[in-house]
């Protein structure tokens, strides 16, 4: 059986609310994702593998490197 962080890692990216004031809304309107505050400061992104690899390009284009 996979190990469920396999899939995990490839539908979500943590990542600090700050880095997304100014995106959040960008990000909500182009991609089919959901956005919430995980823990204090921490947002997390989840959707589909290919929604999240899309993204992570989006905010790498933006100067923003995920894990």
């Amino acid at each position: 059986m996979p190990d469920p962080r396999t899939f995990r890692d490839s539908t979500q990216i943590l990542i600090p609310c700050e880095l997304l004031a100014d995106l959040r809304e960008e990000i909500k309107a182009e991609f089919v994702v959901t956005i919430y505050e995980h823990a204090p400061g921490m947002c997390r992104i989840i959707g589909s593998p290919v929604e999240i690899r899309a993204v992570s390009d989006f905010l790498a284009r933006r100067g923003i490197a995920t894990p």
